[in-house]
């Protein structure tokens, strides 16, 4: 039995381009390698996506549902966020000042 199938696909001039860049370079031997890698990247995104969702936000989401009292104001985000852009701000110019 064939483990695998050919398959027709029409890629815009600049992906087409890429592909055949990367073959050219002797990162892979042929366009399918090129086109089976960058599913394999885009399989192993969704997987840490849905990886992500399933272990963080939605355990975060069932925290907040059950003790609101966790959620902080959005002024209060939006201050604490520019007070730590204005101290990070300072040690970089403070950085750049000892060069």
């Amino acid at each position: 039995m064939r483990s695998t199938q050919p398959l027709t696909i029409t890629l815009p001039l600049e992906m087409a381009q890429m592909v055949k860049n990367k073959v050219a370079s002797g990162e892979y031997a042929t366009e399918s390698e090129v086109i089976r890698d960058g599913l394999r990247t885009l399989a192993a995104r969704d997987a840490a996506v849905d990886r992500w969702l399933r272990e963080e936000v939605a355990p975060t989401m069932d925290a907040l549902q059950k003790d609101p009292s966790l959620v902080s104001p959005l002024e209060e985000v939006r201050k604490r966020l520019h007070n730590r852009i204005d101290a990070l701000a300072g040690k970089r110019s403070r950085q750049d000042d000892a060069f």
